[in-house]
């Protein structure tokens, strides 16, 4: 069978959308690897599963596949394309929008102007709920990497983070790290690895490592657990906005227990048909 998809990116970090409410097919893990490469198939680092609610309270139910099959809790990017797309297929008139993911609820709300602000829930901060292992919790941890030792914040989105100060992004280790970090054992479902350069109390730039997806032009989660870190740690204000290689994002934290606001763009760029 053939089946539709749009082929969308938010700040550069890519997807393959895919409507499972007008359009009916069971979604494997060896799909998403088969369609993400990016030689042989369509290329993303993630695949986004319209379907519709399980929870009669919210309006649509939201999957995240990476490109390497894995299935995922969270996406800050996707979350974004997934407003613009059910708004421009027609399967919703709302502007504010309520979507059930495996790491919780969140509230979707496009704006006038075109922009989407994502309402990404409170952080999790116990190291318990991130998962991490640690013996109580803390603003931040040292963790040892190849004989050195790296102090860095543990936050959950929905997802697992960790966020590393740098002077410079352009010149850390974001690929040596990266993957290390992403593997390490106090990590027991992987982690996501966020490099910020703070450059004044509003302003940062940051470069993510994705877990089963390597580094990528931007992460919305990755930058909400950025943010997080920084205002907890002091070294940033809300509203905090954070340069990433495709782009930039907003981010609003009030604090511990207040939910963390995402504002940024979401564009289409192609439609196209595969195989299934």
């Amino acid at each position: 069978m053939l089946l539709r998809f749009t082929k969308m990116h938010g700040l550069g970090n890519d997807f393959m959308v895919l409507d499972l409410v007008s359009q009916h097919a069971h979604i494997q893990p060896k799909n998403a690897k088969q369609w993400g490469d990016r030689f042989t198939g369509v290329g993303f680092d993630q695949l986004l599963l319209v379907e519709p609610p399980s929870n009669p309270d919210v309006d649509f139910r939201y999957r995240i596949f990476n490109s390497d099959g894995s299935e995922v809790e969270q996406c800050g990017n996707g979350a974004r394309c997934f407003a613009r797309f059910v708004l421009d297929k027609r399967l919703t008139a709302k502007k504010q929008i309520r979507v059930e993911t495996k790491g919780g609820i969140i509230e979707l709300n496009v704006r006038n102007d075109g922009q989407i602000t994502v309402d990404m829930g409170p952080p999790r901060l116990v190291p318990e709920q991130i998962p991490f292992q640690a013996d109580a919790q803390a603003l931040s941890y040292p963790v040892e990497v190849d004989g050195q030792t790296l102090e860095l914040a543990a936050i959950s989105m929905g997802n697992p983070h960790a966020v590393l100060r740098v002077n410079n992004t352009e010149t850390a280790d974001v690929h040596g790290l990266g993957p290390k970090l992403e593997h390490h054992p106090r990590f027991p479902q992987k982690v996501n690895v966020g490099f910020l350069q703070v450059i004044d109390r509003q302003r940062g730039k940051l470069r993510v490592w994705e877990r089963g997806a390597g580094e990528t032009q931007a992460c919305g989660t990755g930058a909400c657990a950025a943010a997080v870190a920084a205002i907890s740690q002091g070294w940033m204000d809300s509203p905090v906005q954070l340069e990433l290689p495709g782009g930039k994002l907003l981010i609003e934290w009030a604090g511990p227990g207040q939910p963390v606001m995402m504002t940024g763009p979401a564009v289409r760029v192609y439609e196209g048909q595969v195989r299934l």
